[in-house]
């Protein structure tokens, strides 16, 4: 089976009992009983499925964990020296892998549906993601890696860079060994967080993870965040670049992983001029599309303020009369870090029928404190 999985892509095949991770439950539990997971309110939904794949899927007996490394040509987090570009995830700079990874299980599903021919009763079901599956807990207990301090799966092979799947089954088959954790007294992954979202090693607090802030969170991003999210519009990786085990990963060599060269480092200027339907066909078959373009507004005008160019100053007016308000709030902010203060306090008077509270509360914090560029 592993040969055929490396026939269809993937760099790594293990199997793993569906009783691997019996502490999975209490983990999962406690962790929501902080609040930690955020708005992410379908992880408390799913909780009892998520926690024991037999409560998922009562028939299934063994569980074949694949990766496909989607590693990068480089460190992404150089583009935060290029201000007036965007940095979109490496995971997202190219064809959504849900997509990818899924029509290459149910291939491998076939296979192996027909290498066991006159196995009575078998049945197979592949998961990617989307449904309530721990992945890295069970690629952990089939030995494709550990959970690193920054609770990403890490692989002495491909570092942080793997794509995880998972194929279920009736078949009895026989488990491959655990992963020792390597990460020894490092930190590097914790000490590069932007916004501090490790409490502790092992710990990671989504409301305070810019991958969650800028992907998963709906409303509007705190003011305590905003400058350290920098230029990145969709995600975050620099936990995972920081990860020395990275000196190991080898760049992806799927072709569907290969990165689209418009998303590398695009203009912050050129997104910010598309229209909701141009936002939809540039982003067509990435999973950025999913977050919606005023969310997608949202995160490039935290981008465009951080930037302090006056270049986007058009950007900006104009994203002040957009009509969903978690534009025009971030307009707002950014207004304040790229206008001189007598422009920001003309914009003001000029948008004082605003009737949105959040907006409004943006534009009282503005002038007051006197939180305009000079």
């Amino acid at each position: 089976m592993r040969s055929r999985a490396a026939e269809l892509g993937f760099d790594a095949c293990r199997i793993v009992r569906p009783d691997a991770i019996p502490d999975a439950p209490a983990r999962l539990d406690a962790w929501l009983a902080t609040g930690a997971h955020g708005d992410m309110g379908w992880m408390e939904e799913t909780a009892a499925r998520r926690a024991d794949p037999r409560v998922l899927w009562q028939d299934v007996r063994c569980i074949v964990m694949l990766g496909m490394n989607y590693g990068p040509e480089e460190d992404p987090r150089a583009l935060a020296d290029e201000p007036d570009k965007g940095a979109i995830s490496v995971y997202a700079r190219h064809r959504d892998y849900h997509d990818l990874v899924k029509g290459r299980l149910k291939m491998l599903a076939s296979w192996l549906v027909g290498e066991a021919k006159g196995e009575p009763g078998l049945e197979l079901k592949v998961f990617v993601d989307t449904a309530p599956v721990m992945e890295k807990p069970l690629a952990a207990a089939a030995g494709l890696g550990w959970q690193g301090k920054h609770t990403n799966l890490v692989s002495r092979d491909f570092g942080s860079w793997l794509f995880l799947g998972s194929l279920f089954t009736t078949l009895d088959l026989p488990p491959d060994e655990a992963e020792a954790d390597h990460c020894g007294s490092c930190r590097a992954c914790l000490d590069a967080c932007p916004t501090q979202a490790f409490p502790a090693p092992y710990q990671l607090d989504a409301r305070r993870c810019i991958s969650y802030l800028t992907i998963e969170h709906n409303g509007h991003i705190a003011p305590e965040f905003r400058a350290a999210i920098g230029n990145r519009i969709y995600g975050c990786d620099d936990c995972l670049a920081a990860c020395p085990w990275n000196k190991f990963a080898q760049v992806a060599r799927e072709a569907k992983l290969q990165a689209r060269a418009d998303l590398v480092s695009p203009d912050l200027d050129a997104l910010a001029a598309l229209d909701d339907a141009g936002f939809r066909a540039f982003f067509s078959g990435s999973p950025v599309k999913r977050i919606g373009h005023a969310r997608f507004l949202r995160n490039l005008l935290i981008a465009i303020g951080n930037s302090g160019d006056l270049r986007f100053a058009p950007r900006i007016l104009e994203s002040l009369d957009q009509p969903d308000p978690r534009v025009r709030a971030m307009a707002v902010w950014a207004a304040g870090r790229v206008f001189d203060a007598q422009t920001c306090a003309d914009l003001a008077a000029k948008y004082i029928s605003e009737t949105d509270a959040d907006v409004q509360r943006e534009w009282q914090s503005l002038i007051p404190k006197g939180a305009c560029a000079t």
